[in-house]
């Protein structure tokens, strides 16, 4: 079985207008409380307007379609989506760092590089 997704709009920085809460709703095919409920976990970004209303940034529906891509793959609820969003992007970010930096050393010392251990000190194979 394939899941298939609707393509999220990208809009120009021109016409960055911000989102009411229908509309976002509406953009991310959600309900209005479930969109309130996203902004009290933290997931979603979100600015109160002169009115209190809630606003978006239109780039926060690509946040909503990847939070909802996650919660259709992984039977996980809301809360602990953000927890695996928050490792997701750290690990995206140490890759990076780790392929910019590039890497000149081996992570571990190869055998022969290695100290010998005299035989009374050897490790124990018992994990603990």
């Amino acid at each position: 079985m394939s899941l298939q997704y609707l393509p999220v709009p990208y809009q120009r920085a021109s016409a960055r207008a911000l989102l009411d809460q229908a509309m976002f709703a509406r953009r991310c095919g959600l309900h209005p409380d479930l969109v309130r409920r996203l902004v009290a976990l933290g997931l979603v970004e979100a600015v109160h307007g002169d009115d209190g209303a809630l606003r978006f940034s239109p780039s926060q529906v690509a946040v909503v379609a990847r939070l909802q891509r996650l919660r259709t793959t992984l039977p996980l609820n809301y809360a602990a989506l953000g927890l695996v969003v928050e490792l997701l992007d750290r690990i995206t970010e140490l890759e990076t760092a780790l392929r910019v930096r590039g890497r000149t050393e081996p992570v571990r010392p190869r055998t022969a590089d290695r100290q010998t251990i005299p035989s009374d000190q050897k490790r124990s194979t018992r994990w603990t």
